[in-house]
């Protein structure tokens, strides 16, 4: 049954005036030119390209537009890591990428990042080649069915017929391009997330491709953007206990609301939303506690909650009102399928931030949530707790020299996960990017981290460990991009993984020859496999042999030398102070930290 969602009609050609484009008589080259400057004039700025011989003219339009200083371009040999990499740089940027692979196997290798993109609702343009259509259904080499591959997932989806260079074709061919250009970055945009593109290309599949002069980048129109599909706008009522729930991907608005207000704030570490006198950093254990989590009748839920089970625990119980902000997306998040999903909400007319009611219950959740972080840090390990300045300052030999080794201990003391992460978040600041890999680190620093506006990304949508190198790879990219094009000073990239997540994307590691290398510092807690599958309740009942060989998967990899191969600089810290250098002062260009922890 043929998808709906594709189309192989001609669209309708629009009006206005013709690009002006140099005509090689190539209808692949001629396509692929119009296809790609389309792009640059609506606003792309990044091109993914992994090579292969369909795709041909893609790839050397999209070098020339690098040469004509039109575009950014970005080769990977790995087509899931270019897809990742083309995730970061939408994710940084909020602009689409487009991102160009050749027929077969190498669509199929997009896969995990459609899935991401359209689950964390990123702009991605896929533009696959094929083999036309008298290929198709012969078993002729490196041809499947790509038409409608990424089924409902994609914004939208367009098979483009091969152009064959007939009698007026080529006109037709760059309006038939100029629409698809329309139609990508409109479906792309208005409701982020990924859209396809499958253009079939006849041999000849290229020539050398022309200078293309006096093209300037474009810009995404001021009309572009996310929109509220549908969904009303709500006027919150006073009255309800409330409080704000911030999942990844927030954004600011939910630390807005909380602030405007007076309601509790329970953001993720991903969300974007950590910060502000509002803030409830133990918003587990509190929820957990009847005086506090009992009480709650309303939650206002942003962006996407995945790091706690207490969270839908609240949102599922029939006592609590759940309204779900989300202006773009289909499928919001709906625990219980119980939540009201709205495109905003405005604050009461009137609140009285003063009023002793309001500010009873917000800062009855602050203030238990200060102690519980106190009662933390009192109960971790005397060694690595912070000398006592008083003895610091005092003049007796005794308090000075006690000073001393407090302070030497401090240095020396071991690393932990809550330390390692707190760690990152306190070397972090605005010009910086902070990016978290699936696993268990993610929910230490969501333990434990205070509040602080930084950005910070994390592929939450589907919460796989793939693609974090390459997707903090186009992070770091596009935020150097950013901070150059504006006169900023350009920040480091950190991404905070685990073992595993560094191991299953290592293709990530290898860069492209004559493209500038990322600041990107890669932090690995190295723990020797899985063990966020230690947390599982089979783990204490199953045989520990088959757990270890099924799921915590034990590895023993030399990350030095794996650094070295793929030409990285390599850094180990296995002490605090060994940590705190190496985050104040990191490598110029891409970075391995290893950080060995305990099981």
């Amino acid at each position: 049954m043929a998808d709906p969602r594709v189309s192989e009609e001609p669209a309708e050609i629009p009006t206005g005036a013709p690009w002006r484009l140099p005509r090689v008589g190539n209808p692949a080259t001629d396509y692929a030119l119009a296809l790609l400057v389309g792009f640059v004039e609506a606003g792309v700025a990044d091109i993914v390209v992994s090579p292969g011989s369909r795709s041909q003219a893609l790839a050397l339009a999209a070098a020339e537009l690098e040469r004509a200083g039109a575009a950014r371009l970005h080769v990977r040999i790995d087509e899931r890591v270019g897809g990742f990499l083309a995730i970061g740089l939408s994710r940084e940027s909020g602009a689409p990428t487009v991102i160009v692979t050749t027929s077969g196997t190498a669509t199929a290798n997009l896969h995990p990042a459609v899935l991401e993109a359209h689950e964390a609702g990123i702009p991605m343009i896929v533009v696959t080649a094929d083999r036309p259509e008298e290929l198709r259904g012969i078993r002729s080499n490196q041809t499947t069915r790509q038409d409608g591959l990424y089924g409902t997932v994609v914004r939208g989806a367009r098979a483009i017929p091969a152009p064959d260079g007939a009698d007026g074709e080529q006109d037709a061919a760059r309006s038939i391009a100029r629409a698809a250009v329309d139609d990508a970055m409109g479906a792309a945009t208005a409701d982020p997330g990924p859209v396809h593109l499958n253009v079939a290309f006849r041999e000849p599949l290229s020539v050398a491709v022309p200078e293309v002069i006096g093209l300037a980048p474009g810009r995404l129109p001021a009309t572009a953007g996310p929109v509220v599909l549908g969904r009303s706008v709500m006027e919150l009522a006073d009255g309800p206990l409330t409080v704000v729930v911030a999942g990844a991907d927030s954004g600011v608005a939910a630390a807005e609301l909380a602030r405007a207000v007076g309601y509790p704030l329970l953001a993720e570490v991903s969300s974007g939303s950590r910060f502000g006198p509002e803030l409830v950093v133990a918003y587990r254990e509190l929820l957990r506690d009847e005086s506090f989590g009992g009480r709650v009748e309303r939650a206002i839920v942003f962006g996407h909650p995945t790091l706690s089970r207490e969270v839908p625990a609240l949102l599922q119980r029939a006592d609590v009102e759940v309204i779900v902000v989300a202006p773009t997306g289909s499928e919001a998040y709906n625990p219980g399928r119980r939540a009201r999903v709205v495109g905003g909400v405005t604050a009461p007319a009137e609140v009285d931030l003063r009023s002793p009611e309001v500010r009873s219950w917000v800062g009855s959740w602050v203030f238990a949530s200060r102690r519980l972080g106190e009662e933390a840090e009192r109960s971790a390990d005397p060694a690595s707790a912070a000398p006592d300045l008083e003895k610091a300052r005092s003049y007796e030999p005794s308090d000075a020299l006690a000073f001393a080794r407090a302070e030497l201990a401090a240095v020396r003391a071991p690393i932990t996960r809550a330390l390692l992460a707190e760690a990152l978040w306190r070397y972090t600041w605005p010009h910086d990017r902070l990016v978290f890999g699936a696993s268990r680190l993610i929910r230490d620093a969501d333990r434990r981290v205070p509040g602080k506006k930084i950005v910070v990304h994390a592929n939450r949508g589907l919460a796989g460990i793939d693609g974090t190198i390459a997707t903090a790879t186009g992070i770091a990219l596009a935020s150097t991009a950013k901070a150059l094009a504006t006169g900023g000073v350009p920040g480091v990239t950190r991404v905070l993984l685990g073992d595993l997540a560094l191991l299953h994307d290592v293709g990530a590691l290898l860069g492209a020859v004559g493209e500038e290398p990322p600041h990107l510092q890669v932090v690995v807690g190295n723990d020797g496999g899985g063990t966020i599958f230690d947390g599982l309740e089979v783990a204490a009942t199953a045989p520990s042999e088959a757990f270890d060989r099924v799921l915590y998967t034990p590895q023993s990899v030399d990350l030095a030398a794996l650094a070295r191969a793929y030409g990285w600089e390599y850094r180990v810290a296995r002490t605090k102070g060994e940590l705190d250098q190496a985050l104040s002062a990191p490598p110029a260009g891409p970075s391995i930290l290893e950080v060995p922890l305990p099981r």
